[in-house]
């Protein structure tokens, strides 16, 4: 049985823009949060709360919320062989099952047998750096002023 976990499925990348801009606010709350939690004072986090910080935060809040689609190999293959654009397969094919994600044209997908949390945050980091990354990149270094 195909699943679908996430938020975000972008098809274009200007919805994909979109998208990251509207978790760039979320993103320096949480930060904010995170660095109160952590009792940092007001000058403290003005020195290590950096704009890169923030932007991390935000790279890894957007890549988190990213559509993942998981069944078995079989289901991925149908979903391959449907599928109108190129796709990049990571891992073993003598695993049960995978999870995958497309956008704009591109699709990357991930093997595993038992860790199915695991293969959906390797496979959204890998979505991310490969499609995301470097479209924002013009947007994460302007995001990279607290």
């Amino acid at each position: 049985m195909n699943e679908t976990d996430g938020l975000l499925a972008p098809e274009t990348p200007e919805e994909a823009r979109a998208a990251y801009e509207a978790v760039g606010p979320t993103a320096q709350v949480v930060t904010k949060e995170v660095a109160k939690a952590m009792g940092l004072g007001r000058e403290e986090y003005r020195e290590r709360v950096t704009g890169e910080v923030i932007a991390t935060a935000r790279d890894a809040l957007f890549a988190s919320l990213l559509e993942v689609q998981g069944g078995s190999l079989e289901e991925f293959e149908r979903w391959r062989e449907a599928y109108d654009g190129e796709c990049e397969l990571l891992g073993s094919e003598n695993v049960d099952r995978a999870v995958w994600h497309a956008f704009d044209g591109r699709a990357v997908a991930a093997t595993y047998q038992n860790e199915p949390e695991a293969a959906r945050g390797t496979l959204r980091r890998q979505a991310f750096g490969r499609f995301y990354r470097p479209l924002f990149e013009g947007e994460a270094n302007d995001a990279r002023t607290p």
